[in-house]
């Protein structure tokens, strides 16, 4: 049982929690003006690891028939046989039953959405069957992690953590039409809708530059809408130069460092951007 759930974490990419968790947290202290309650942050935490958990190995079940084709994913671990598709689904359930069991320890509210939440991180799955907009599909169901924090903390939506979706929308967008040009080839192929399949990887690319521009110009935004301090800033400026260098790492035809754009730049974009904001936050 204990190897099965380690194979079933490396195949959802556990470690990928990275990118919309940070959002989250910073979220729940900017709606908390401090520390939030211990409780709360905990259940917060539940939440969104049964969320992406629940998300991506739904996707994978969802995507076998491709992934047992595609050279890139077939030695995944159910293309593979080290999983049954029994083990996988037992682990979805199970990680949208915690979801929806934190959410009921926050507030009503929380509860009442965490369909809605559920919904939506399931629904990306199938949107590459029918539209190249499944990149800003994935981006929101990142997106929405921020505003379920923020309704944890205050019981409601409002525009600070509206704004905050739309960051991690644009961003998550951006970097997955880097990560989608790996499978350009693939994805026409099959008859799979991707930008980089639709209009080609250098229209991808640039693409993705506009939207971190975006990202760029909703961060400043962010600063005075939620009242932030300079710290938040230097973090905010941390943040756009990091994106500036993720597009420096690749070229069109050129896939080696895709890993370092898409992963390590944007580990490093989610984690410093929390860390200077929750700082901002406690100095504030």
């Amino acid at each position: 049982m204990l190897r099965s759930l380690a194979i079933i974490l490396e195949m959802i990419k556990f470690e990928h929690t990275v990118f919309a968790l940070p959002f989250a947290l910073m979220s729940a202290f900017v709606a908390a003006g401090g520390v939030p309650e211990g409780r709360t942050l905990l259940w917060i935490v539940v939440a969104m690891v049964g969320a992406r958990s629940s998300a991506m190995s739904f996707n994978r079940l969802v995507d076998l028939r491709f992934d047992r084709l595609n050279p890139r994913t077939r030695s995944r671990a159910l293309p593979a046989g080290l999983l049954t598709t029994l083990q996988v689904w037992v682990f979805c359930l199970a990680s949208a039953a915690l979801l929806v069991v934190a959410a009921a320890m926050l507030n009503p509210l929380a509860l009442k959405l965490s369909p809605v939440a559920l919904a939506v991180i399931w629904g990306y799955s199938y949107t590459k069957r029918f539209t190249a907009l499944a990149h800003l599909v994935l981006g929101f169901s990142l997106g929405i992690a921020p505003v379920g924090a923020w309704i944890a903390i205050r019981g409601r939506i409002e525009l600070v953590p509206l704004l905050l979706c739309a960051v991690v929308t644009l961003w998550t967008a951006g970097f997955d039409l880097i990560y989608a040009c790996q499978d350009t080839a693939f994805d026409r192929q099959i008859g799979l809708h991707s930008v980089p399949a639709r209009f080609g990887e250098r229209a991808a690319l640039i693409l993705s530059v506009l939207l971190h521009v975006g990202v760029a110009a909703l961060l400043l935004l962010l600063h005075s809408v939620a009242g932030l301090g300079p710290v938040y800033l230097a973090g905010a400026g941390l943040a756009i130069l990091l994106l500036a260098y993720e597009h420096l790492l690749v070229r069109p035809g050129d896939r080696s460092r895709v890993n370092a754009a898409f992963f390590t730049t944007n580990g490093f974009v989610s984690l410093g951007l929390m860390l200077f904001t929750i700082l901002d936050v406690l100095l504030g």
